[in-house]
């Protein structure tokens, strides 16, 4: 009872999370036609969510350390409801950037604190379960995030969709602040400032932490990147499904994501009781979704939906690392551990995610006024060839992994 008190506040913030990171792939049309958004406008203004995770991420692991999951993530909630409002009373690109950055701070937590309440209130050897049960509640913030919020369409417009996302942020922070059971003796870490800022440093110039964060980056950046707003419009410009279609599509990845991270985190908790670690499940996954990408890359249409069922499912494994690198360090430390490799994810997907809107950019629309399939093999080309050196990277230092 005490660990579903746990793990049910903290899911459905997730749940959130997710939900409004991937809700623009739908309402991108919308968008587009109300306020005229070139590739590059969606993709900054739907990046900006990461841009704001990216930049918090350091202060959130301080946080996180000092006052606890429960009461970090809560007070985080209502800056992520103020930005629903504001970006559904926007009326330009600006405001609805501001709107996305403050959304972005809100949910800056919402994955981290629970990876830190997890490791305060679950045995080690069930790390990686749990973070798969969290991991399929953002997927089905993903999947909530496709047809049913279409359908909501019918009933409303994006602005009433992002009124509604609002309420559940204000929603989700009570219920984490009153129902999350509190555990003082390790819920929060004494100490100063310049204690929590010297930890960090510490982990910065760990090896053992660059030996896995490219790896983690390099693939986390392209499944965030793209597909939290790039599957919708590649389905559409490059495999030219109906909008309809397109949200079909969008629900059976998102389907797949579920499946993934409840598969990877059982599979590397079976594997791992019989001496293969959890990166190395990783490390075949991330493998797999490389492979996914160059057949995406290659514009295999006539494999659309499979093949973007596969992004989906082995995307989930860039996971996997969150569970294995704080094991490395002291049990103080998980929150920093996390959020330090959380700065360079995000900042990362944000990067990846406009960038893919500057490159295809770079090529003029199609007659039918849709993007052109060029930019986006050559946009996909350029974030394949990032995880292909994150593999290779890794593959150098193995060796050196003892976790």
């Amino acid at each position: 009872m005490t660990l579903l008190r746990v793990f049910i506040p903290f899911a459905l913030g997730y749940f959130l999370s997710y939900l409004l990171r991937v809700v623009n792939a739908v309402i991108a049309p919308d968008l587009i036609r109300e306020l005229g958004l070139s590739a590059d406008d969606l993709g900054l203004l739907t990046s900006a969510n990461f841009l704001a995770f990216a930049a918090f991420q350091l202060p959130l692991g301080i946080l996180l350390d000092r006052y606890g999951p429960r009461r970090t993530e809560s007070v985080l909630l209502l800056f992520a409801a103020l930005g629903a409002f504001v970006f559904a009373a926007a009326g330009s690109v600006s405001t609805l950037i501001f709107g996305r950055l403050l959304i972005g701070l809100g949910t800056s937590a919402c994955l981290m604190a629970a990876f830190k309440a997890y490791a305060m209130w679950v045995p080690k050897e069930r790390i990686t379960l749990i973070n798969g049960f969290q991991m399929a509640a953002g997927g089905l913030g993903a999947i909530t995030g496709t047809i049913p919020v279409e359908m909501a369409l019918s009933y409303t417009d994006w602005r009433g969709i992002f009124i509604v996302l609002g309420c559940l942020a204000l929603v989700f922070a009570a219920v984490l602040f009153f129902l999350v059971p509190r555990r003082k003796s390790m819920e929060t870490v004494p100490g100063t400032i310049g204690g929590q800022l010297a930890g960090i440093a510490e982990i910065f110039k760990s090896p053992l932490f660059w030996r896995i964060a490219p790896l983690c980056v390099a693939s986390q950046c392209a499944f965030l990147g793209i597909q939290s707003l790039w599957t919708g419009p590649w389905i559409a410009d490059v495999a030219g499904f109906a909008r309809d279609d397109v949200a079909i599509a969008l629900l059976l990845i998102a389907i797949s994501m579920v499946g993934g991270f409840l598969c990877m985190g059982a599979v590397a908790e079976r594997l791992g009781r019989v001496g293969v670690r959890p990166i190395n499940v990783a490390i075949v996954g991330m493998s797999a979704f490389a492979l996914v990408q160059l057949c995406l890359v290659l514009q295999w249409t006539e494999m659309t939906v499979p093949l973007w069922m596969l992004f989906g499912f082995f995307g989930t494994t860039g996971i996997l690392p969150y569970a294995v690198l704080p094991q490395g360090f002291q049990p103080e430390m998980t929150g920093r551990v996390i959020t330090g490799m959380n700065v360079l994810v995000f900042g990362a997907a944000f990067s990846a995610q406009w960038g893919i809107g500057a490159i295809i950019d770079l090529w003029p629309v199609t007659s039918t006024g849709g993007y052109n399939p060029a930019g986006y093999q050559a946009a996909f080309g350029v974030i394949l060839a990032v995880q292909v050196a994150g593999l290779i990277w890794y593959g150098l230092f193995r060796r050196d992994v003892r976790i």
